[in-house]
């Protein structure tokens, strides 16, 4: 499902227009993106999490010349499912 058949999914089940669902999920999308961005953990309860989480500096390789190299430590965003999603994608699996 890509973001136009959601905007579409989203106006069917709350019975508005395409152009207010649109709205809605892309101010809320933008919201959660600059919460995480700014350090912030956004928490949407059944649903799950978002936040930023540290990566340390790592080897790896050049996959062409196989030279070992260094991958400096960054920031990146994670996604931890809540209960309830993880249960509705496979349930009986905990």
């Amino acid at each position: 499902m890509n973001k136009g058949e959601l905007v579409d999914a989203v106006a069917e089940k709350a019975s508005v227009t395409k152009k207010q669902a649109d709205a809605v999920l892309t101010a809320a999308l933008e919201t959660i993106v600059e919460a995480v961005s700014s350090g912030d953990k956004v928490t949407l309860v059944g649903f799950g999490s978002f936040e930023s989480r540290e990566r340390k500096e790592r080897e790896g390789r050049n996959p062409k010349t196989n030279e070992k190299m260094s991958i400096p430590a960054t920031r990146v965003p994670a996604f931890s499912a809540g209960k309830l999603f993880r249960e509705k994608v496979a349930p009986g699996d905990d």
